[in-house]
Formats: structure tokens, C-alpha cells, sequence
């Protein structure tokens, strides 16, 4: 009788130990593989960062990107839900329990090596797109991606794993490492072109103020400098330019007929010596043709008696102080053409006293 109520307790005790067993297995099943989302899976435990709060209570998120929320510094948070209640199997130990949530210590090595690797300073590896001030995840991997990018890939792929290494079940934590080095290449931008401007402008300055040492360079400031002042010149002019310029042009006419009074004052009359080389020099010239009309003169030297006479008083040759021969009429035609009042030579351009041959 002992024996059968000893069998029978052991018995009991194996059922017992094999329900529950099964109702472990049987609940791990339903809330792991068939109902993942389950609301009593996370019940209790899922809880949002209390910086991503609204303000007034409601528990909404806010997806602002990186914009800095009442003044404050932005901060780092865990972005994965906190892990579910265990199991009635993983309490048991019928299965194994998930890994460990990583602390704020791994979480700073994480960080440290990927800041190490770069990971930030270029550009997503899912869109290869820069990160600028776009939110960015930062995985237990070490891996950085756009927080966008990283939910349209696990939605498109269906699991949870690093599009770089392939690690499962990873957790995700929001930095902005890369929305610091975008402003600090924007205000390295900002100061760059502030400094060019500032050094252009200066250097302009010095080109108008300090003459070049090349001689090109140094022709080009003065003629720059003179185009300036007459400018300036012009511009503070009340007079008319006209009327100017006009004044200019008879200066110059009461200059011109001074000089030229005094040149003829200089000018001595030959005396008849003096006539008589200067005929020689053009006999030795041995020029025969009138230089206005390009016809032959007479000449004092050539012909016979007859031949003089007839063309003397054809034609007659006047004689110059500077030696050049010319016919009378030639020359009484340039003369009265001529505007000064002194006429030159048309040769020499020199002035003259003349006399018939």
C-alpha cells in the first residue's frame, strides 16, 4: 500500500513538472514566434525618452530632426523600446534569456570607435547621401545610418539586421555627430569667404594707393591716376567743355602768332652775296622741276639765250632763301591759300625771301 502511494506521488510530480513544461514552451511559442507584437509582451516595460515627451503630458514624439528644444543642448537617447518581460520558459530556463541591454559605459566605447572609424564624416551608407542635419542612428555595431534610410531598410528587408556587417538584433542610439560637423564646415565656409573678401578688398586698396614696382604695372597706375583726376576734374567743372576747350584753342593761336613775329624778326634779308651762293647751291642741286606743279623751270644755266626769254615769260622761276626753286604762279597760289600769315617753304617748311631768275 506504502509503495502504491509512493509510485503514485512521483507520478504526480513528473505530470506536474511536464505541464508546466509545456505551458512554458507553449506560452514562449505564442509570444515569440507567433504574435510578436503582442501587447502583453511589452507591457509594462516600453517606455519613451522623457526628452522626446510633448511638454504637456500627451506622450507624443516629437520627429524634428535635430532642432534644439528649449534651449537645451540636443542629448543622446536610446532609440529600441526596453526589453520584454521574460518568459515563463526563459525564467525557467528552458530557453535561452535575450542579451543584455548595453550601458552608458559600452555605449561611449561604441561611440569612441566609430567616431575613430569616421563613421559620421561620411556620407549613408544605405542612400550615400551626406548627413548633414538629417537625424542619424548610431548601432551597437559601430555603424552609422540616416534614421529614415534604417526604417525604410528594415521594412524593405523584413528583419533587423546592419545593412554593413549583417549583425541581428542590434540596438540603435540618436546622436549628432554628423549635424556638428556640418556646422562646422558651414561656419569654416562662412569665415572662408568672409577672410577672401576682406583680403580682396584690402588688396584692391593697396593697388589704388602703393605704385607698383613693374614698369608696365607702375605705366598702367599713373595712366589710372591721371584718368582720375581728369575726371574729377570734368565732373567739378561748372564752365561749359565747350566753350572750354574753345578758350584753349585761342591761347594757342595768340602763341602761335607771337613765336612766329619773333621768328621773322630773326630772320635777316639776304644780301646779293648771299643771293648769289644760294643760286649756286640750287644750280648744284641740279633740279629742274617745280615741286607744286611738277613742270620744268627755267633753267639759268641750260639754253640758249632764246629759250631763256621765251619761257621767262611764260613762265617765271622765283628763287628762295633756302635754295628751292618754285614757279611764281605756284607759289602766289600757295601763298594765298596758305592760312598763317608768314608762309613756309613747302619744302623745308622753313620761312622765306624770295626773288625772280
Amino acid at each position: 500500500m506504502c509503495v502504491c502511494i509512493h509510485m503514485y506521488g512521483l507520478t504526480s510530480k513528473t505530470s506536474n513538472k511536464l505541464v508546466m513544461t509545456s505551458v512554458a514552451f507553449q506560452d514562449h511559442i505564442t509570444r515569440t514566434l507567433l504574435h510578436p507584437n503582442d501587447p502583453l509582451k511589452l507591457r509594462g516595460n516600453r517606455k519613451a525618452p522623457p526628452h522626446t515627451k510633448d511638454p504637456q503630458g500627451r506622450g507624443r514624439v516629437k520627429e524634428k530632426g535635430l532642432q534644439k528644444q528649449d534651449g537645451h543642448e540636443e542629448r543622446e537617447y536610446v532609440l529600441d523600446p526596453a526589453p520584454p518581460c521574460l518568459t515563463l520558459a526563459q525564467k525557467m530556463g528552458l530557453v535561452p534569456s535575450p542579451a543584455r541591454r548595453l550601458t552608458e559605459d559600452e555605449w561611449t566605447q561604441v561611440k569612441a570607435r566609430s567616431v575613430e572609424q569616421g563613421e559620421s564624416a561620411q556620407p549613408c551608407a544605405i542612400c550615400r547621401e551626406e548627413f548633414r542635419l538629417q537625424p542619424q542612428v548610431l548601432l551597437s555595431c559601430s555603424h552609422v545610418f540616416h534614421r529614415a534610410c534604417l526604417r525604410a531598410f528594415e521594412r524593405f528587408t523584413g528583419k533587423k539586421c546592419c545593412p554593413m556587417c549583417r549583425k541581428e538584433q542590434y540596438e540603435t542610439r540618436v546622436i549628432h555627430d554628423g549635424a556638428r560637423l556640418f556646422r562646422q564646415q558651414c561656419a569654416t565656409r562662412i569665415q572662408a569667404c568672409w577672410r577672401g573678401y576682406v583680403a580682396r578688398k584690402w588688396y584692391r586698396n593697396v593697388r589704388k594707393t602703393i605704385c607698383p614696382k613693374d614698369k608696365r604695372l607702375r605705366r598702367k597706375f599713373f595712366e589710372a591716376k591721371l584718368q582720375e583726376l581728369n575726371d574729377s576734374f570734368v565732373r567739378y567743372c561748372h564752365t561749359d567743355v565747350e566753350a572750354f576747350l574753345s578758350d584753349i584753342d585761342r591761347s594757342l593761336s595768340s602763341s602761335r602768332r607771337v613765336f612766329q613775329q619773333l621768328e621773322r624778326k630773326l630772320v635777316l634779308e639776304p644780301r646779293e652775296s648771299d643771293w648769289d651762293r644760294i643760286q649756286s647751291q640750287a644750280i648744284q642741286r641740279d633740279v629742274w622741276d617745280c615741286p607744286i606743279c611738277l613742270t620744268a623751270l627755267c633753267s639759268p644755266s641750260r639754253g640758249t639765250e632764246a629759250q631763256r626769254s621765251t619761257h621767262r615769260q611764260s613762265r617765271r622761276t622765283v628763287l628762295l632763301s633756302c635754295s628751292h626753286l618754285f614757279h611764281q604762279l605756284c607759289l602766289e597760289a600757295l601763298e594765298a591759300f596758305c592760312v598763317d600769315s608768314t608762309p613756309t617753304c613747302p619744302l623745308c617748311r622753313s620761312a622765306y625771301d624770295k626773288r625772280l631768275i
